[in-house]
């Protein structure tokens, strides 16, 4: 029996590793049993379990923006079907005004009960507090677990789901707020595909749609199965003592990294005009922050509103991120942190707001202002480069690398893709074998980044080819706004989309479009750079 009170340091560090194991191999799963190129070989997708509470406990490597705003996703649900939560449900959701982050990122998730006749044990009996009990005297979840993948396409006004002049969430996509994907172990099909197409911008592929669905549950199985595993092997009661040891240690690791911190603000204007406006107060008897975004541009008509459950999510991966020690991204991460958010501003607005670009563009521009208000990094190329095309048949989607920012003793990365999307790009074999498009060229752009003690990282020139008429939408940033050097550090510079028509001729396009394309047509990003740190003329300290 190992005590509950205090954390002993070794089964802390082996409890941490196993949390992380188990939603590593959730991930593992969710890839090897999708069908979709954007969750199978660009790995648009996350994992994480969290406690009865809804709080994030541990996640495996995925994208920082599903994982720091699932837990409010969760918590929803625990609020919104409280004690009608049953063992052998899963839930759907992707309510941008419930946790949710836009609607393509879709959130199953799966109640963790004590277990049931037939498993393992003594009519499915475990170990609390000394004493056995069954699923029937615990009737409530002791855990959750959840996977978020992003659907290729969930409907909307244009083919993928990213539509670049959304002005209302309905355009975007089908709206699932907590809906009953699986209920006690029977797949509601028939429920979900009238959800799909009994819309007024229904899904073009269902069959993708509830194939990848599937592949969310097992991969949710597993992690139901593996946590059980640790609670036959351990005992409740220390695997929950040791999810609160978990969270309260990254809580600690948080708040020395804030004590070496000094008060900072930042004005970071994105392309469209709008502004992100943050105060970041630190408390040093407390060891605690207050990152106040008044100031902030009020919510906008187009759809570069973020999520207020994204806004968190930029916040926690910004302070994870300055913590030397390998712990967790969890709700512990939190806990040192204020975050004041006025309500109705573009990074908390109001339904019925388009906030497509919010969780992929807007999110980058938060992260940037942040390290800028801190003074620890220059803005990366603060852009996802969302390009996405199709048809009624085919709907493909795809962000892009650029430069990453250069920061204290270090340059910047060239093409990588950085801070809130950590997804892959499609090979370029699978692309052209899956779409009729062709790659002519993908190469680094050179000089690109800004220069300085530490330079920038360069952007990226991606050229697709069209082989058949379709529909593209290109929704980015930093095409008129460079992104920021700091300490005498020069600006990147900024990206560029066009088109070079099959005659020859050139059209220029701004940060957001859609346009059609035609046989032989080729489709140009030009990715930003990222800012360069120190004055050029500096010596770099080796």
């Amino acid at each position: 029996m190992y005590p509950t009170t205090q954390p002993d340091p070794v089964r802390l560090e082996i409890f941490k590793n196993l949390y992380q194991f188990i939603a590593e191999q959730m991930g593992i799963v969710l890839q090897n049993t999708a069908t979709s190129v954007n969750i199978k070989e660009r790995l648009d997708f996350s994992c994480a379990i969290f406690d009865s509470s809804g709080l994030l406990v541990a996640n495996a490597p995925h994208i920082p923006v599903h994982l720091g705003s699932m837990s409010e996703s969760v918590r929803s649900l625990i609020n919104d079907k409280g004690n009608t939560i049953k063992p052998g449900n899963v839930y759907l959701s992707n309510n941008p005004y419930n946790g949710g982050t836009h609607l393509p990122d879709v959130t199953a998730i799966t109640p963790v009960f004590l277990g049931s006749e037939g498993d393992k044990g003594e009519e499915g009996a475990f170990e609390v507090g000394g004493e056995r009990i069954t699923n029937t005297q615990c009737p409530i979840p002791i855990f959750f677990v959840a996977s978020r993948g992003h659907q290729a396409d969930i409907g909307g006004i244009t083919p993928g789901s990213m539509p670049p002049h959304s002005t209302k969430v309905e355009e975007e996509g089908i709206l699932f707020d907590n809906f009953l994907l699986v209920e006690e172990g029977n797949f509601q099909e028939t429920a979900l595909r009238h959800h799909l197409l009994n819309h007024t911008y229904p899904a073009r592929n269902p069959d993708q749609n509830l194939a990848d669905f599937k592949a969310q549950i097992a991969a949710n199985e597993r992690g139901v199965q593996e946590l059980r595993k640790m609670v036959w092997q351990y005992g409740l009661d220390i695997v929950q003592a040791y999810m609160k040891f978990v969270q309260a240690n990254a809580e600690e690791a948080v708040r020395r990294a804030i004590a070496v911190l000094k008060d900072g603000s930042f004005v970071y204007k994105i392309d469209n005009g709008a502004q992100i406006q943050v105060q970041v107060t630190i408390h040093p008897e407390s060891r605690s922050a207050t990152i106040d975004f008044t100031g902030t541009s009020r919510q906008l008509d187009s759809n570069f509103n973020a999520p207020k459950a994204v806004t968190q999510a930029a916040v926690l991966y910004v302070f994870r991120t300055l913590v030397d020690d390998n712990i967790p991204l969890n709700a512990g991460c939190l806990n040192p942190l204020e975050i004041i958010i006025p309500e109705g501003c573009m990074l908390n607005p109001t339904y019925p707001a388009a906030v497509v670009a919010g969780n992929v563009e807007t999110s980058q521009t938060i992260v940037d202002a942040l390290y800028g208000a801190l003074g620890v990094m220059a803005a990366s190329q603060g852009t996802m480069n969302n390009f996405t095309f199709g048809n009624e048949k085919y709907q493909y989607y795809e962000t892009i690398c650029g430069g990453s920012g250069a920061g204290i003793h270090f340059d910047g990365t060239d093409g990588v893709h950085s801070h809130m999307t950590n997804s892959r790009l499609t090979d370029p074999e699978v692309l052209e074998t899956r779409y009729p498009v062709l790659l002519e060229s993908f190469s680094i752009r050179a000089d690109s980044g800004g220069k300085g003690q530490y330079s920038g990282g360069n952007g990226v020139i991606r050229r697709i080819r069209f082989l058949e008429p379709m529909t593209a939408n290109i929704l980015s940033g930093h095409r008129v706004v460079a992104t920021f050097g700091l300490n005498g550090g020069e600006a990147g510079k900024v990206g560029h989309n066009w088109i070079q028509r099959q005659d020859g001729s050139k059209e220029t396009l701004d940060s957001t479009a859609m346009v059609e394309m035609n046989v032989g047509d080729v489709f140009v990003i030009e990715t930003p750079g990222g800012g360069g740190f120190g004055h050029p003329q500096a010596q770099k300290v080796i």
